[in-house]
């Protein structure tokens, strides 16, 4: 790996198409074409900042100038006294309906949720909206962190008519699976995605500093018939989770 990353830096420094006037820059690029090459694999350590300096003959201000940025852009992370690594991303296909236990069970993690709230409450106008519910009508409402490894991926907020769901706690970890047992699997949805800036209280739940790079999803699941049958609302870390689309031009 040291020698692909070498060989990046001296070719982006002699391409004059691709050179960067600062050689913070021109690392910063270095790094990111081999990891994307694959030079380097996700979870893998980088050199140390000595190494890297004395490899490319820069300062080490210079070094840990780039390492920063890709830390901020969430294609690395620092784990104190450990070093530098290459994050490991999960990689969520938009062009299916599936459920989160579901992607990182066929990715081989161990998908577990903590839950914050599993009640039964009247539906609220947001909800009533998004549900296409009267006023009055009861929902199953489940908050939880959902976690693979030990490590918090993402925050979720769903809601389910309770004429679906009429006991929330029998959700022990997929929502699908349960809806899916009660004969109510969702078959399409709509999604709006968006990128935020995770506040305190996310962050801190999700193990990262506030103000760190987030998605925020919102999800409406419909029955065959039409019918809404959830709406969730998540929030995802960014420096872990890329979600990828299938575009045709049909």
């Amino acid at each position: 790996m040291e020698t692909a990353l070498v060989n990046e830096y001296r070719r982006l420094s002699r391409d004059p198409a691709t050179s960067q006037p600062l050689a913070y820059l021109r690392l910063r690029r270095a790094i990111r074409n081999v990891v994307e090459h694959r030079d380097i694999e996700p979870g893998q350590a980088l050199p140390s900042e000595r190494d890297l300096s004395r490899l490319l003959q820069l300062s080490r201000v210079t070094v840990r100038k780039a390492i920063s940025g890709l830390v901020e852009e969430g294609l690395l992370n620092q784990r104190h006294g450990a070093g530098t690594f290459v994050a490991e991303r999960i990689i969520k296909p938009m062009s299916r309906l599936t459920s989160f236990t579901e992607d990182l069970r066929a990715r081989g993690l161990n998908p577990r949720s903590e839950f914050s709230e599993r009640v039964i409450g009247e539906v609220t106008p947001e909800e009533s909206m998004a549900l296409n519910l009267s006023p009055g009508v009861l929902v199953a409402r489940l908050h939880r962190v959902r976690y693979a490894k030990e490590e918090p991926l993402a925050i979720e907020r769903s809601v389910v008519p309770a004429s679906i769901l009429p006991d929330p706690t029998i959700v022990q970890d997929s929502l699908y699976q349960v809806l899916e047992a009660l004969g109510a699997r969702p078959r399409r949805a709509l999604q709006r995605l968006r990128a935020v800036s995770l506040g305190a209280q996310q962050a801190r739940l999700l193990h990262v500093p506030a103000g760190s790079a987030g998605l925020n999803i919102e999800r409406r699941s419909f029955l065959d018939d039409g019918r809404v049958v959830e709406f969730t609302t998540s929030w995802y870390r960014g420096d872990i989770y890329d979600f990828v689309a299938e575009l045709q031009t049909d």
